[in-house]
């Protein structure tokens, strides 16, 4: 297996298997290791395979001579914020928004910071090298259960504000938010009714959480609630709706959130960075706004690679992945969360209100082109069409072409004035992409 845009991830037992585990932690303590790094910190989510997966990381650190510190059931973000804390390397077992029977390992740098193509590359090598040597000296396995350094850490984002006052619907995904985001928002002072928090090792992410914003809209309405926050498996992004079940997306929130920090000057070089598959719609708000966009390739990874490089604050994803680099090392939900409901109660406009304020989305349709090889330089080959098309669009329109970066798939996306004109031109481009590469 090699690692995709977050980490290894495929199905459980079958395409990662439990051997493949262990040589990936005794691989990952020679790369991320040689720097001093003597500690690991491993957490991972609800799935029923989790534990297994987890134990077999330990045992490939500690025959690598590493000391293990198991964090148990937590969110990805908890495990990157301790690695920080403690100078170690981390290791999450997790297949995020994926179903049950996936999994996967994501693995950070010593400080909690995800590694970079060069240093994938590194340890995919040590994968395929004939080398696999344990350490004489075997480490040692702590378990940790205490997690409030982090929930201390999120609270800290509100200053000394309070959500008293606020009714939120909390969707934990079945995941590894259980308890602790309810624990945390709890202690901001917000009112939480907790939905899909009773995990049974199969039911992460089924009909619940970011991937089903539909579920926790309808839980709004029910009870009459101002917000509702649906995390995803692992928690490190979130989706919101607001008190009339409406979706506010990770593009709406990076919004808020942009014009929020300016407003109050932390907005580092009045800048925010977003991947290609943020919209056009964000793009213009922005601009608007006087709010320069650093545009990155899709994945959290490269938008924390811009993030540390420019020295900005405030990065993300559409999906709802969003990084307040002056906060954390990763995409964090929960951390996201506060900082939302956050402006909902200082400005004490309802979350619909402050969304509509911050941008509009233009339509976009997404096609999935299924080729039979990969085509990594499709945009390339197809540039000439591309053009005519968004020569067409004008300056509200939008293309983006890509390979998959896992499956033999053309993505054709387009943004439009109108939904029509988007799916007029998507359909266009994909009828050329699979006349020519199906």
């Amino acid at each position: 297996m090699k690692f995709g845009t977050d980490g290894v991830r495929g199905v459980a037992y079958e395409e990662l298997t439990i051997e493949f585990a262990a040589r990936l932690a005794r691989a990952a303590s020679r790369v991320l290791g040689a720097d001093g790094a003597s500690t690991v910190v491993i957490g991972g989510d609800t799935r029923e395979s989790t534990d297994d997966f987890a134990d077999a990381l330990t045992d490939g650190f500690v025959e690598s001579g590493l000391d293990v510190i198991r964090l148990g059931v937590v969110p990805t973000p908890t495990v990157a914020f301790e690695a920080q804390r403690l100078g170690a390397i981390g290791a999450v077992v997790s297949a995020s928004h994926n179903p049950f029977h996936d999994n996967g390992i994501k693995l950070f740098a010593a400080g909690g910071t995800k590694l970079p193509d060069d240093v994938q590359a590194e340890i995919e090598a040590e994968l395929e090298s004939p080398s696999d040597a344990r350490s004489t000296a075997a480490g040692s396995v702590v378990a940790a259960s205490d997690v409030g350094a982090y929930s201390d850490h999120v609270l800290s984002l509100l200053e000394g504000r309070d959500l008293t006052g606020l009714k939120v619907v909390l969707d934990t995904a079945n995941g590894a938010a259980v308890g602790l985001a309810a624990d945390v928002l709890r202690a901001a002072g917000a009112g939480v009714i907790v939905i899909a928090d009773e995990p049974d090792g199969r039911n992460i992410n089924a009909d619940c959480g970011a991937t089903h914003p539909e579920t926790v809209a309808a839980a709004v309405l029910q009870h009459g609630a101002d917000v509702g926050i649906a995390l995803d498996g692992d928690a490190d992004r979130l989706i919101a709706v607001d008190h009339r079940g409406e979706v506010v997306d990770g593009d709406h929130v990076i919004a808020i959130c942009a014009d929020d920090l300016r407003a109050r000057g932390r907005l580092a070089h009045d800048t925010v960075v977003v991947t290609v598959m943020t919209n056009l719609g964000f793009r213009l708000a922005m601009q608007q706004a006087g709010i320069e966009v650093v545009e990155t390739g899709v994945g959290d990874r490269y938008v924390l690679e811009a993030l540390a490089d420019g020295g900005y604050s405030l990065g993300g994803e559409q999906s709802g992945h969003i990084i307040f680099a002056d906060h954390a090392t990763t995409g964090d939900g929960l951390l996201s969360a506060i900082a939302l409901l956050d402006i909902v109660k200082r400005t004490g406009r309802p979350l619909a209100e402050i969304a509509a304020a911050a941008m509009t989305s233009l339509p976009q349709v997404l096609v999935n082109v299924k080729v039979g090889e990969k085509v990594p330089d499709v945009a390339e080959l197809l540039a000439d069409d591309i053009a005519r098309v968004e020569h067409s669009l004008g300056e509200t329109g939008r293309v983006l072409v890509r390979a998959s970066g896992t499956e033999p798939l053309i993505r054709v996306m387009v943004e439009a004035a109108t939904a029509s004109d988007a799916r007029s031109a998507a359909d266009d481009l994909a009828a050329i992409a699979r006349n020519r590469f199906a």
